[in-house]
């Protein structure tokens, strides 16, 4: 499938299908060209763009505190870009509408890890938000992964620098328990992992902030009121 192709039969940004949509399915991902990255929920195909240097540090920063816990453990660690495919009825390949590529996940079932990556729902899972994915993460991943059975899921918000942990409890995520940078999070499935919010969570430099433009976000100056009145200068001589 060209690049032309895949513009022309999927609406990126659009979070229902329309009713002439093709449902696209795990056995047509793999015939995609591997330079370009996307995730299939219920069969609509999402763009994953390039994240941004911030996004990619909490993640290694994650990943490195995981992986040093789970050293020489049964759970594995896997981070992105790693294909989770999440079946409902049949694990058959023409089957399954739902590839993701968690940020992070934890896999604690060896006989779900194949060389493809993971069949079936990860233990835990992490994302880490921006404002362009943010309403995919908060809601359509949110009920993707409480519908597969992932027991714990950590959203983290570097622009609010805040993380919402759910435990899955009778098929259900609870409501969330909430972290900001001066909490340690300690995970409901393996409470001696221990993470301290302000290790994963970089302020921008000084004088910068975050800007999305609903393409990509990025970091920028920050831009100083122009329009500021100049301060007035006082003779210091005496009359």
């Amino acid at each position: 499938m060209t690049g032309m192709e895949k513009i022309m039969v999927a609406n990126y940004r659009k979070s229902t299908k329309k009713p002439d949509e093709k449902r696209y399915s795990y056995a047509d991902y793999q015939n995609w060209p591997n330079d370009d990255r996307f995730e299939l929920i219920d069969g609509v195909i999402y763009n994953m763009n390039a994240p941004l240097r911030v996004h990619q540090k909490i993640c290694i920063e994650l990943s490195r505190q995981f992986a040093n816990f789970f050293l020489n453990k049964t759970c594995e660690v896997y981070a992105a870009p790693f294909d989770v495919r999440l079946p409902k009825n049949s694990k058959a390949e023409d089957e399954i509408f739902d590839v993701v590529q968690p940020d992070l996940s934890v896999i604690c079932d060896q006989k779900k890890l194949d060389d493809k990556g993971c069949l079936g729902a990860p233990d835990l899972i992490v994302e880490v938000l921006s404002p362009s994915t943010s309403s995919k993460d908060h809601i359509k991943k949110r009920a993707l992964y409480e519908r597969s059975g992932v027991r714990e899921y950590w959203l983290v918000s570097p622009e609010e620098r805040i993380v919402w942990v759910y435990e899955l409890v009778d098929g259900q995520y609870q409501k969330p328990e909430i972290y900001n940078d001066q909490d340690k999070i300690a995970s409901i499935l393996f409470p001696d992992l221990v993470v301290e919010v302000k290790t994963i969570l970089p302020p921008p430099p000084p004088g910068f902030c975050c800007r999305d433009d609903g393409i990509r976000e990025e970091i920028v100056e920050r831009k100083h009121d122009s329009k500021a009145k100049p301060r007035s200068r006082k003779s210091s001589s005496k009359a």
